[in-house]
């Protein structure tokens, strides 16, 4: 039975048929927006995350077109407990600026993070997709770094590539994998992953610390980072992120056209398209959306699992550097640290309870209920809670903003998220590391084109929490 929504609908504007507005949904529990999240029509940012207010109730963002919104005004029945409000949409001159020209100047100058800067030093503009590039070069030329590009093109042609630093040219001596950009619109991972290398390059060179805020890091620490090995991909989706920037048009998937030439249809959902449960009608229970068949969806999984470029060039990584025992995936909207599993509620008890084993196939998903829960071992279970629990305390500390630590399933299942797939490798695969694996959501609910001080607050936040990530990982262990 559908929950039903009351309408009141702040802030009525004219708007181009199609567009994204920012809404939020208010209720008395979690539980009541489990119809809303099913829905894979539905845009909930990076995903749904319930929030609970002063009053005791909660609120669930969302990006929903004027149809959409009709159409659940007109679908659900008025009850005063539960309703849906427009957000303020945010003018475009109050976000950042995306960079024009090249200020690494072809490689020949290196970034510089905030970390190794005077107190209230600000960065100017988010790095265009050529900065990107140009940025990464400018950390070989300046400090060493090794890049080297990834196996496969984008469907519009772009060569990827990925970089390494730390420990030497022995690639079995690197241990953290950390990636960003694989949402077009969540603006800014990229960057923050750029500068923090950078900082801990320079801190290196001179014999110095970092400070992000109230944190701060000594040189020994800026070592022991570097020493466990560093590999990054700093931008998963370029395709994506250059038509968002040219756009705005808040788009999220890559630009892949085979499964749909124009508007919504087009693309692919990078983060559903990874072989963890990706056959997800098969797998969970009818009632759950973890993805979408549609193409237009904006978690369209894909025609196969790991259909896409930027997908294999993700997993190659695992193979070229076989003794990664970290990874992070940099996101945003919603101000969380989330580590797996994704599929289900965890269960340390019945280790014949786990994705691998066909007799729960259409049973997954469910939050709450009995019927299945993702076995992790306790240990595994204790290593990954106790790491992202001090990634989150470092973000805090920083500015004080509000961040919290939860299981990936949250509200509802995900299926083929790079995370899972990072921890699920182990099992599912004979002879490779087992792989903790993080999702870092920086930001607010749906907030993806932050304005200049949240741009720069984002920066010093997570290149604190990347920080505390790595020295928690090295003290839980590297091997």
């Amino acid at each position: 039975m559908k929950y039903s929504i009351v309408a009141s609908l702040l802030l009525q504007s004219t708007l181009v048929l199609g567009e994204l507005l920012p809404v939020h949904f208010v209720a008395p529990t979690p539980g009541h927006f489990k119809e809303i999240v099913r829905n894979d029509t539905y845009d909930l940012g990076c995903r749904p995350v319930a929030h609970p207010t002063d009053d005791g109730r909660f609120t669930l963002h969302a990006l929903l077109t004027e149809e959409q919104i009709t159409d659940i005004t007109n679908d659900y029945k008025l009850v005063p407990e539960f309703s849906i409000h427009r957000l303020a949409k945010r003018a475009v001159a109050a976000t950042a600026p995306i960079g024009s020209g090249d200020r690494f100047k072809a490689g020949t100058v290196a970034p510089v993070g905030l970390g190794t800067q005077p107190s209230g030093t600000t960065i100017s503009s988010i790095m265009n997709v050529g900065e990107i590039s140009s940025a990464v070069q400018a950390l070989v030329a300046t400090y060493g770094v090794t890049s080297f590009n990834l196996p496969y093109k984008t469907f519009n042609g772009a060569t990827q590539f990925a970089a390494y630093v730390g420990a030497g040219t022995d690639k079995s001596k690197y241990h953290l994998y950390m990636s960003a950009g694989v949402h077009a619109r969540e603006r800014g991972g990229p960057d923050q992953l750029i500068y923090w290398i950078s900082d801990l390059l320079s801190a290196k060179k001179s014999g110095g610390g970092l400070k992000y805020g109230s944190k701060s890091y000594t040189n020994a620490q800026v070592n022991s980072v570097l020493n466990a090995g560093i590999v990054f991909f700093p931008l998963v989706n370029p395709d994506g992120v250059t038509y968002d920037q040219s756009s705005g048009s808040l788009w999220r998937k890559n630009r892949n056209t085979k499964s749909g030439s124009s508007g919504a249809s087009v693309g692919v959902d990078i983060n559903r398209n990874f072989d963890f449960l990706w056959n997800f009608k098969k797998y969970f229970d009818p009632s759950e959306a973890p993805a979408s068949t549609s193409p237009s969806s904006e978690v369209f999984a894909g025609t196969a699992a790991a259909s896409e470029s930027e997908t294999k060039n993700h997993v190659s990584i695992y193979d070229s550097f076989p003794k990664i025992r970290w990874f992070m995936d940099i996101h945003s909207a919603a101000g969380d640290i989330l580590y797996s599993w994704g599929d289900d509620d965890d269960q340390s008890t019945t280790s014949t309870m786990n994705f691998l084993n066909s007799a729960y196939d259409g049973k997954r998903g469910p939050v709450g209920d009995s019927v299945y829960k993702e076995y992790i071992p306790s240990t595994d279970a204790t290593n990954i809670k106790n790491v992202a629990a001090k990634t989150v305390a470092a973000m805090k500390a920083v500015g004080g903003r509000s961040y919290v630590t939860m299981q990936a399933v949250g509200l509802y299942p995900t299926s083929g998220a790079s995370d899972d797939y990072s921890f699920s490798r182990y099992w599912a695969k004979s002879g490779v590391n087992k792989v903790y694996g993080y999702t870092m959501e920086f930001g607010y609910s749906t907030n993806f084109y932050p304005t200049l001080t949240e741009f720069n607050q984002n920066i010093l936040d997570t290149n604190a929490g990347f920080m505390d990530w790595a020295l928690a990982a090295i003290s839980v262990g590297l091997e």
